[in-house]
């Protein structure tokens, strides 16, 4: 940061959250809590060899960024807080990467923050024209052959020696390299195609509609909309075939798969319909990032869940699809209301533009956050069995538990290392930080590193200033998806609570991913803790038209399953109208009785 800069804030640590500084350097840096992507306890594989922040420096240095040049991770109390590191020749910071230590980045030229601005000016608009074609033509082909590479060495597993498993893992590193490098390409077209799209509404219209800007920044065309209509197929065939209906009715996903492998049709179901949609979009898991949570590919009861909850609120596909097309529609109409000449053609333009980009959204989860990370899992999982029938590990997931290198030390001899003591005591680490409850950020704050563009994705600088009320029964967050709404919340922190929402809940978590889209069919709101106007949430719920208000930071600790809450996602206000009177299962019924009630919107 720059010497002459306002401190806005600053948390070095204290006895109830404590932090272990690599230098003094570090602490002028102004360090995020990553409850985005990893709000929970980190694996130290993860944290070697999965995280985004590894690929950062990539999309800094082919855009030529004036405002970054690299990205830090650092580990504290067991949780992921990142940092962006500025175009200063002066900096010297070290991060991590592949278990090594590294300097970070810095230009040697010290004009370069200057000089270099123009540049991604001159080059950032070709991304917004253009890259919806390369994302098409050539980037999915890529990534497709790159995944078609991987399964088809991964259904070949059992046959693979230990050290064939350990090339294939190196294999899958690259892949990921890969596709987050894309990822980043990808981030940047977006959001040349938004301020586009901004800056020709704030020029023609005087202001920024943001609701406006919001609906017409939803797709009705892309995988996550495939994989809405693949579990909407089954659930018509499970809803019209009687043996099939009795299945899905004998209890929870456990009791379904046990009562459709006792059928010849409900194993034909499976075969048939569960196993190929598994292959096709189950390469994620509940947290899409972390590599210790096990992905839909690997479990079939996470894919009856949603086949169930889809048969609970007979959820109609070809109606939910058509809403949002209209709505994409009228809110193209609108936005070109009005004008004629000129201004039409540039704001016609530039929404075209917009539009095109609109899909990549889901889409990049798709075969990035979800698709490339699940991968990597899988590869490590393979290893894992390998070492455990060596009798150098008792637990596939072990691996997770071990450094990148401390694993390659393993796999070259079984006397590296004491792998069994390292992961029984990193098992408890992160136990232990469970309990702990991470702050939302640490270091110095000033004003430019607020400023830094991509801390709007965690709904920054609205949560940096955001002023809490001493009453614990009102939330402030941010106005994600409009409307108002009343009705019971349910608190969902893990997938274990997934089958308690019931139809009309609301919806309070931390943060969802595309894993959590089949609560969305049965919510009337949601409140996260963290997410800004871009994050998964906000999208996800203006496309299915449900008020939202995101980025609170409290509003799993102030919110309690049961209690009846007001949801205002125009304003970014929650109020705790009724507390509930007991335990969460009395809230689960008065969830399931009374429902929500929309206000209005």
């Amino acid at each position: 940061m720059a010497a002459t800069e306002e401190i806005l804030g600053q948390f070095l640590g204290d006895e109830t959250f404590p932090v272990t500084w690599e230098s003094d350097v570090e602490k002028d840096f102004f360090w995020v809590y990553d409850d985005l992507h990893i709000p929970h306890p980190v694996s130290p594989m993860f944290f070697d060899i999965g995280g985004w922040w590894l690929s950062c420096d990539h999309m800094f240095r082919r855009f030529g960024t004036p405002f970054a040049v690299d990205w830090l991770a650092k580990n504290v109390n067991g949780y992921v807080y990142t940092t962006a590191v500025p175009a200063d020749p002066d900096v010297r910071i070290e991060g991590t990467e592949y278990s090594s230590r590294y300097g970070a980045r810095v230009p040697r030229d010290e004009a370069f923050k200057d000089r270099m601005g123009a540049y991604l000016d001159t080059v950032l608009p070709v991304y917004g024209e253009q890259f919806a074609d390369w994302w098409r033509d050539r980037l999915v082909p890529e990534m497709d052959r790159n995944f078609a590479y991987l399964e088809s060495r991964l259904d070949t597993a059992d046959t693979m020696s230990l050290a064939e498993a350990a090339c294939l893992l190196e294999d899958a590193i690259d892949v990921h390299d890969r596709h987050w490098k894309i990822h980043w390409m990808l981030n940047f077209a977006q959001l040349s195609a938004t301020l586009n799209l901004r800056a020709a509404m704030e020029r023609i219209r005087g202001a920024v509609d943001e609701e406006l800007l919001g609906r017409l920044q939803n797709s009705a065309s892309d995988r996550n909309w495939d994989s809405i209509e693949s579990l909407w197929r089954m659930k018509n065939e499970a809803r019209d075939d009687e043996e099939l209906q009795a299945a899905f009715r004998a209890g929870d996903a456990d009791a379904i798969a046990a009562a459709l492998r006792e059928t010849a049709r409900g194993r034909r179901f499976i075969d048939e319909r569960i196993t190929p949609y598994q292959r096709e979009f189950g390469w994620h898991a509940v947290w899409s990032h972390e590599f210790i949570f096990p992905t839909v590919r690997e479990e079939l009861e996470p894919v009856l869940d949603l086949i169930r909850g889809y048969l609970e609120t007979d959820y109609d596909f070809p109606t939910a699809i058509d809403a949002m097309r209209r709505d994409i529609a009228a809110a193209s109409e609108e936005i070109l209301a009005g004008l004629s000449g000129e201004a039409l053609e540039e704001m016609r333009s530039a929404n075209a533009t917009n539009l095109r980009m609109a899909p990549l959204t889901p889409d990049h989860h798709f075969y990035i956050d979800q698709g490339a990370n699940a991968h990597v899992r899988l590869v490590l999982m393979t290893l894992g069995r390998k070492l455990v029938e060596a009798g150098r590990l008792d637990r596939p997931d072990d691996v997770m538990f071990l450094r990148y290198n401390e694993l390659r030390m393993l796999i070259g001899d079984a006397e590296a290392l004491d792998a069994r003591r390292l992961v029984t005591t990193r098992r408890a680490e992160r136990e232990a930080s469970t309990r702990i409850r991470p702050r939302n950020w640490i270091g110095t704050v000033t004003p430019s590193q607020l400023a830094f563009p991509y801390l709007v994705n965690w709904g920054y600088p609205e949560r940096f200033h955001q002023e809490q009320s001493t009453d614990e029964l009102q939330v402030t967050g941010i106005a994600a998806s409009p409307g108002v709404v009343e009705g019971i919340a349910r608190v969902v922190m893990t997938v274990d609570h997934f089958d308690e929402v019931a139809d009309g809940d609301i919806l309070v978590c931390q943060m969802t991913n595309p894993a959590w889209v089949v609560l969305f069919t049965k919510i009337a709101g949601l409140v996260t803790d963290t997410g800004g106007t871009t994050s998964h949430p906000a999208v996800l719920a203006r496309e299915f038209g449900i008020p939202a208000v995101i980025g609170t930071s409290v509003a799993t600790h102030r919110i309690r399953t049961g209690d009846r809450i007001r949801v205002d996602g125009s304003k970014g206000t929650v109020e705790v109208l009724e507390r509930a009177a007991t335990a969460p299962a009395i809230a689960s019924a008065a969830g399931a009785a009374t429902g929500a009630t929309p206000i209005g919107s």
